[in-house]
């Protein structure tokens, strides 16, 4: 005799469970899947957050320091604008000593009779046009003048008779040296 047992509804049971279970873990990982790249994306999400801070902080310090930079050229170009302005005063300033120098120095030589009428400065060359009462005290002047620490020593130029007689015209010119500033100029000049 023979049984014949039928292990159909059996398997069609156990298929369907193994079925329903795969679509379970499938969705399951689905689920997870989705989870994990939600959780991968905002870990990236604050990392991009933190890294844009990062960003805005240094352009701010940029900026700043762009400013900054700004700033020290300005006071580099002030402090430029300043030097030639002091550049300037200074050569003024050796100007006009030598010429409180000069005027002194030609005051200090004028010879008895003589009387300058013209005195003319261009850089370091002095011209000058006077009255002698003789030829006498145009050599005794020019003697004078080439004495002088401070002057070179003087190129006559012309000597010629006032009109009415009385008298001597004469021009020179003198080279004003370094040694006609004062000890305390010199040492104040650059």
């Amino acid at each position: 005799m023979s049984m014949n047992i039928n292990l159909l509804p059996w398997r069609e049971v156990q298929r369907e469970r193994r079925t329903r279970k795969f679509y379970v873990i499938v969705a399951a990982m689905l689920a997870l899947g989705v989870a994990l790249g939600l959780l991968i994306s905002q870990l990236y999400q604050f990392k991009l957050a933190a890294q844009q801070q990062r960003n805005a902080y240094i352009s701010g310090h940029i900026e700043r320091l762009n400013a900054d930079i700004a700033s020290v050229s300005r006071y580099a170009s002030d402090a430029e604008r300043l030097g030639e302005q002091i550049a300037v005063f200074q050569t003024l300033q050796s100007e006009r000593a030598d010429a409180v120098q000069l005027f002194n120095d030609v005051a200090e030589s004028v010879a008895n009779g003589v009387i300058y009428q013209r005195l003319a400065k261009n850089g370091g060359s002095v011209s000058v046009t006077a009255v002698a009462g003789s030829d006498r005290q145009v050599s005794e002047q020019l003697r004078r003048i080439a004495a002088l620490p401070g002057l070179g020593v003087p190129s006559l130029s012309a000597v010629e008779s006032e009109p009415n007689g009385s008298g001597r015209v004469f021009r020179f010119d003198v080279e004003q040296t370094a040694a006609a500033l004062p000890q305390g100029v010199e040492e104040a000049l650059p």
